[in-house]
């Protein structure tokens, strides 16, 4: 595999994984990292042929089990597996693929001295085909001064000082519906035995038990977490404040001002409001609501930054509310604007055609 070069000094690069069973995903993941220098792949396990398709393609593949497993030891069992010579190292997962022009992308990185890149990382996909969650992936960074942490949700955490830089490269990810959760809650409740200050780990163990339909549990694990002294990240707060919105229904107004006070620059927060005042028929409220989500016109790229409200939805709901106060022009303007962002949808479509009056009217 061709290496660049950058003032005559090859910049080697590594894209290393873990896997297990994910035979169908390994043609098109190798494809996509092809001009790396190594292309290594621990596998934990496999029986559906991935050891042996990889190998097929030219990928260096090292068979390793995990006992018990955790994430954070899968991970940095399968960076140590990487040359040291190697500058860059990319954690790619089976399920997502390096869009082409990656390299000359770090070149820039390598340029800058930056230790971990950032980049575009599209999460998953609209029905159309569109990206939908859209957020700055991490996973990119130097050989040397990383380790993985936390059994599961694990993050690529630096040991000293890091210099990170956006770069133009792009990872896309292919959500397979098919892999199993079912570890997850266990695991995270390992993490947060581990270390119970941990915020973010908080915030996830109780989203899992939310999930889970152990309500009580996540109401309890909420609640801690929005007391923990590390538990700054005004849109995880506001977040964490709508999944009590919808554990205590009867607090739920409450719970949504809470959020919207804590994140009033992120939309999503208001456009949940504008669906509680719509369920209710609170039409003021709603239109007041749904035209302060519009308002927010920066779309942050992190993982927290939900498609339906940067979509048809704050429009559709603003339309609505509109509509049955007799604001035909302001349910016009709206109704269109939701189906110029789905066009198809019949509902949208046909909630425009009955705000608009007959021809002559």
């Amino acid at each position: 595999m061709d290496r660049f070069l950058l003032g005559g000094v090859p910049v080697k690069v590594a894209v290393y994984s873990i896997a297990k069973d994910e035979a169908k995903h390994v043609e098109r993941w190798a494809a996509s990292a092809m001009d790396a220098d190594h292309v290594i792949l621990m596998d934990t396990g496999s029986t559906d042929g991935t050891v042996e398709l990889a190998e097929d393609l030219g990928v260096t593949v090292h068979q390793r089990l995990i006992k018990p497993w955790r994430f954070d030891l899968a991970r940095n069992t399968a960076l140590a597996l990487v040359p040291d010579d190697v500058e860059y190292c990319i954690a790619l997962d089976l399920d997502e693929v390096l869009v082409p022009g990656w390299r000359t992308a770090l070149e820039t990185a390598h340029r800058e001295g930056w230790t971990r890149p950032r980049y575009r990382y599209t999460w998953s996909w609209n029905a159309d085909g569109s990206p939908g969650l859209v957020y700055g992936g991490d996973k990119i960074h130097t050989r040397h001064g990383y380790v993985w942490r936390h059994p599961v949700h694990e993050v690529i955490t630096p040991l000293g000082e890091e210099r990170q830089g956006w770069v133009s490269l792009q990872i896309h990810h292919f959500p397979d519906a098919t892999k199993s959760r079912s570890q997850y809650l266990t695991l995270l409740a390992q993490s947060v035995t581990e270390d119970p200050s941990d915020d973010r780990n908080a915030y996830y163990y109780a989203r899992e038990l939310h999930f889970a339909g152990r309500s009580d549990e996540a109401l309890r694990e909420f609640t801690r977490y929005l007391a923990l002294p590390s538990a700054t990240w005004d849109a995880e707060r506001s977040k964490a404040m709508r999944y009590l919105a919808q554990l205590e229904p009867d607090q739920a107004e409450r719970w949504l001002l809470k959020a919207t006070a804590e994140a009033p620059h992120r939309r999503e927060p208001w456009v949940d409001l504008a669906q509680h005042y719509h369920d209710r028929q609170a039409w003021p409220l709603s239109l007041a609501a749904a035209l302060r989500a519009l308002e927010v016109t920066d779309q942050p790229l992190e993982y927290l930054c939900e498609p339906d409200a940067w979509g048809a939805k704050p429009h559709d709901l603003a339309a609505i509310a509109a509509h049955w106060m007799g604001n035909g022009e302001l349910a016009r303007f709206h109704g269109g604007k939701a189906v110029e962002f789905e066009p198809t949808n019949e509902r949208l479509v046909g909630n425009l055609a009955h705000y608009t009056p007959p021809s002559g009217g």
